[in-house]
């Protein structure tokens, strides 16, 4: 887990020097001196681990656990004067505990979303394939033709040339080669099933959308801007195909 019982710790303290009145804020706030660098490398480190504990928080609380922060302050000044409640291997089990507990709501929170995202990429195919324009092939992925070149179809073995843009069903942009204007070279045989099938069916000139069932594109794996089970949107422009000799052979 990323956040570590050390950091814990370190946030705890933190929020402790911080969770002060608002008049004694506004105080400390007015002699603030940034003037060197010194004093910037001090605020920045309490800065940084700031936005650590903001977040941290955050991400706790969305998940349901909501910690005491009147318990954080005070068990901050309690260490400092040498009169903390709990002793060290105390604090370690409680941490390691509270670290297993957010390990399992984020593994069930995960597995719910990862359900719901099944559950709306099968709905939403279905629903597509309806549509006028769109072929399903027999592994499942959903092409439309935008624009049919002339130009010869690619094999699994070819390395191409492409420009692309690919969202979740939302329209959130995750990727997008026409945002870093410069189009992406690849071996088909190291892309996801449903480019790697996808591709071979479009001539070189061609602009296809795929609708790619998740099962051809990253199965249940959470790749953050790509969640579980998501199926996915691409916009492919089939720009070149180069020699053979060029390929990689897949893993």
């Amino acid at each position: 887990m990323r956040k570590t019982i050390k950091m814990s710790l370190i946030a705890a303290s933190v929020l402790a020097l911080t969770a002060c009145n608002q008049e004694a804020k506004k105080e400390q706030q007015a002699e603030v001196k940034l003037e060197t660098e010194a004093q910037q490398q001090a605020y920045g480190i309490g800065a940084s681990v700031g936005n650590f504990l903001n977040q941290d928080l955050a991400d706790k609380k969305a998940l349901g656990v909501e910690l005491d922060e009147a318990l954080l302050k005070r068990g901050f000044e309690d260490a400092l004067a040498g009169n903390a409640k709990l002793d060290d291997e105390k604090i370690r089990e409680v941490l390691t505990a509270l670290d297993q507990s957010i390990r399992t709501k984020q593994q069930e929170k995960a597995k719910v979303e990862s359900e719901k995202s099944k559950a709306e990429g099968e709905k939403y195919l279905a629903e597509n394939a309806k549509k006028e324009g769109v072929t399903v092939t027999e592994s499942g992925l959903q092409y439309e033709v935008i624009t049919e070149g002339e130009g010869e179809k690619p094999v699994a073995t070819d390395v191409v040339k492409v420009h692309y843009k690919g969202t979740l069903l939302d329209g959130t942009e995750f990727d997008s080669s026409y945002s870093r204007n410069e189009p992406t070279t690849f071996p088909l045989n190291r892309v996801i099933p449903g480019w790697t099938e996808g591709l071979q069916l479009m001539p070189v000139g061609s602009k296809y959308k795929f609708t790619i069932p998740s099962e051809l594109a990253y199965g249940e794996r959470d790749l953050g801007k790509i969640p579980a089970n998501s199926t996915l949107v691409f916009e492919v422009e089939l720009l070149e195909i180069q020699s053979d000799d060029k390929a990689v052979p897949a893993e």
